[in-house]
């Protein structure tokens, strides 16, 4: 199967991996069959590398189940999402009906998925945040002409979708770790351990992610590295990410970050990309 290039994020994400491709790509395993991303979030890694086979999840089931509907519905999700108006009423109103859980159960598959792209082009910044609750909270981006409907893409990464093998899922990234055996190349992108108590950013769902995640992941890490399971994992340069993971291969890499609510925290930070393989 050759690699399309159209076939890349369809939404914007934290984090998101785009810029750092060139640095990861550096260091992947040079034959990649079968791979896993438990934390796929926007799916920068996942698109490029474009696997035949692969084990796909992340905790935000709102996300995952666009990447269903990408696979099975795509001509009427774009059919749906050109019928919503870059309006500031509109923006809320859609917004809002994860308020009234009966109103939302309501919705469609289809009209779900929409209401997720939607709100992610055209929210404050493409900061996808929900509150305890779940709702998603970010406000109107007020943006003049955001594209909403990226039909070639959408249709692209159906396709890819549609000629791969790939299992959806939505659950605690150990279960998705657990079916993994030797043979299956691990990307490993959870949310970051915060650089400062003010940095932390875990809204993508519900409960964030602690740093008794962080050691819960590394004890993954230490797992699939018995199993003979290769793995890259990225997270910040924290001194508790280098100490958790001091047995393994640490590179820094330099990110840039766009996605920040205040102008002055996005820039150049570093970051480690780490290995259990030379």
């Amino acid at each position: 199967m050759s690699k399309n290039k159209l076939v890349s994020p369809v939404l914007k994400w934290v984090g998101g991996k785009r810029q750092l491709l060139p640095s990861i790509k550096l260091m992947l395993p040079k034959r990649i069959t079968s791979y896993c991303e438990p934390f796929v979030g926007g799916g920068a890694v996942l698109f490029d590398l474009q696997p035949k086979k692969a084990i796909v999840n992340d905790i935000n089931i709102d996300l995952i189940h666009v990447y269903t509907v990408i696979r099975d519905d795509v001509d009427a999700l774009i059919e749906i999402l050109e019928t919503y108006p870059n309006e500031e009423s509109f923006y809320y109103e859609l917004r809002n009906i994860d308020r009234d859980k009966s109103k939302y159960d309501r919705l469609s598959d289809i009209e779900k998925a929409a209401r997720v792209i939607f709100l992610n082009k055209t929210c404050y910044n493409g900061l996808y945040r929900v509150n305890n609750a779940g709702e998603f909270n970010s406000p109107f981006g007020k943006y003049k002409n955001p594209n909403i409907v990226n039909a070639p893409v959408l249709k692209a990464v159906s396709n890819y979708f549609n000629s791969a093998e790939i299992t959806f899922s939505s659950n605690d990234f150990a279960l998705s770790l657990e079916q993994v055996r030797r043979g299956t190349f691990v990307y490993l992108d959870p949310p970051y351990d915060p650089i400062s108590d003010t940095s932390s950013f875990t809204g993508y769902s519900k409960g964030g992610f602690s740093r008794e995640q962080q050691i819960k992941l590394r004890e993954c890490c230490d797992m699939l590295n018995e199993r003979g399971v290769k793995f890259m994992l990225s997270n910040s340069s924290t001194e508790f990410i280098r100490e958790q993971y001091s047995d393994y291969n640490i590179t820094t890499v330099q990110a840039k970050r766009a996605i920040n609510s205040v102008a002055s925290k996005r820039g150049d930070v570093d970051e480690v990309i780490i290995t259990n393989y030379e």
